[in-house]
């Protein structure tokens, strides 16, 4: 280990495993160090079952009701990926999809006076939809063909709207869209998790919104995907990857110290040795004095044996309770999977429910989602910190990801990648910079 590094990366939480990925591929000899004995730190699913009672501090061994334990691959923080979004391209880019299998959501829903609806993304959905009356559906269908044409570059698509300089308040009204239509657009479509977007400049509204409905083209049944055996897959198919490109990788390794010179970081020491290094990348836990406590997310794991009601039986779905239906500032999540994903043991299913805590009282303030889910066989409560870093490595040259947010998909994870790379490279970020070399001769032969 008392080697000369370019990069040292600290935690294999999905970020920093993505960045050591891009890093090795780029000829960086990176050494990738974590205290855990698995991967994946906070983006981590935990194998077996028993582990997970643990882990949350419950007493006994789980019933027999539950299965096996080694069927269980239960996440930690729960994700879906956008079919057209940031994280698949990456993974596409740089070939990690041929160690993984995904399955699409089987459905996304919004909830509303109590009930759940399917959320209408398609011009034949928003007409068939109960969520609106008839007049209301022609001005959405209208709303949805304006944002498939929209182009920002064209302005015969925008008729009127400056991208720049409108706000998705003033696009709301100039299709005369009601507040039940707003509430579902801003946060089952453009997956905005408050209300603040309503008076900022229109073009990433709309942005997002093409996404979503982007994404759903791909699939069809829904915009997400998700990894057979879990969200822990993920960062484990990046570390390959940076291995297969000279990347050293040590699990179970406590951190003692990070080496400074100068105010800049030269090393890390671990177990009396010190590893030399130019740059640092690592997660929250590893720096608390360089990062900023920036609010907390409540997650709430839900074991049930049924699917949840009025989804017509779905093996997988998510669910958005919009923050103005239950008086809140931020939005309420549901994601669910079951054994369909080789996550659960057979007829079970995972429900996490995720939201911003903003009162004393968090499982209070998650109540209306899990009315949703009941009845419940066991439920695993986590609220945890949010970190921003305070130190953007411009001097120290440690750069730290952002801890994972309450939304429910990944292209918040992914600007973070992005933003540390422009950081650490002094470039902008480019997905051809993560493409394999054509010239790869070792590894993956067994493939």
């Amino acid at each position: 280990m008392n080697e000369e590094y370019d990069v040292i990366v600290l935690g294999t939480g999905l970020t920093e495993c993505i960045l050591s990925g891009i890093m090795s591929v780029n000829g960086k000899k990176v050494l990738h160090m974590d205290r855990n004995s698995y991967y994946g730190g906070d983006s981590a699913s935990i194998t077996p079952l028993e582990d997970f009672y643990k882990r949350f501090n419950i007493p006994g061994t789980p019933p027999e009701s539950m299965g096996k334990g080694r069927d269980w691959n239960v996440d930690l923080v729960p994700k879906f990926l956008m079919a057209n979004g940031q994280l698949v391209k990456m993974l596409l880019f740089t070939e990690v999809t041929r160690y993984l299998d995904f399955k699409v959501i089987e459905g996304s829903f919004v909830y509303k006076g109590g009930k759940i609806y399917k959320v209408p993304s398609t011009e034949t959905e928003a007409l068939a939809s109960s969520l609106m009356g008839l007049f209301e559906k022609r001005r959405f269908r209208k709303f949805l063909v304006y944002v498939a044409n929209f182009d920002a570059n064209d302005p015969k698509t925008l008729e009127g709207v400056d991208p720049h300089k409108s706000t998705m308040r003033d696009v709301y009204k100039k299709f005369d869209l009601g507040q039940d239509v707003i509430d579902f657009t801003g946060h089952a479509l453009a997956l905005y998790r408050t209300d603040d977007y309503l008076d900022q400049p229109c073009l990433e509204s709309i942005n997002r919104i093409k996404l979503y409905s982007e994404s759903l083209a791909r699939y069809g049944k829904s915009p997400y995907l998700y990894p057979l055996y879990g969200l822990g897959e993920l960062p484990q198919g990046f570390a390959r990857l940076s291995a297969i490109y000279g990347g050293t990788y040590m699990l179970n390794k406590p951190i003692e110290e990070i080496v400074m010179e100068n105010g800049k970081v030269v090393g890390v020491k671990s177990e009396g040795e010190v590893a030399r290094c130019k740059q640092l990348i690592c997660d929250p836990s590893y720096v608390s004095d360089r990062v900023t406590k920036a609010g907390q997310v409540i997650r709430v794991i839900c074991i049930m044996s049924h699917p949840i009601k009025n989804t017509s039986d779905a093996n997988s779905c998510q669910i958005i309770i919009p923050q103005n239906q239950v008086n809140r500032k931020s939005d309420i999540y549901v994601c669910m999977i079951s054994y369909a994903h080789n996550v659960a043991a057979q007829g079970k299913y995972i429900a996490i429910v995720s939201t911003t805590v903003e009162t004393n009282d968090p499982e209070k303030e998650i109540k209306p989602a899990l009315d949703l889910l009941e009845p419940v066989e066991q439920k695993f409560v986590s609220i945890s910190d949010q970190f921003a870093p305070t130190d953007l490595g411009t001097e120290s040259q440690i750069f730290i990801s952002r801890a994972y947010d309450a939304t429910t998909h990944f292209e918040t994870t992914c600007d973070d990648i992005k933003d540390i790379y422009k950081r650490m490279m002094g470039t902008e970020f480019d997905f051809e910079e993560m493409k394999r070399k054509k010239s790869d001769i070792f590894g993956d032969t067994e493939q």
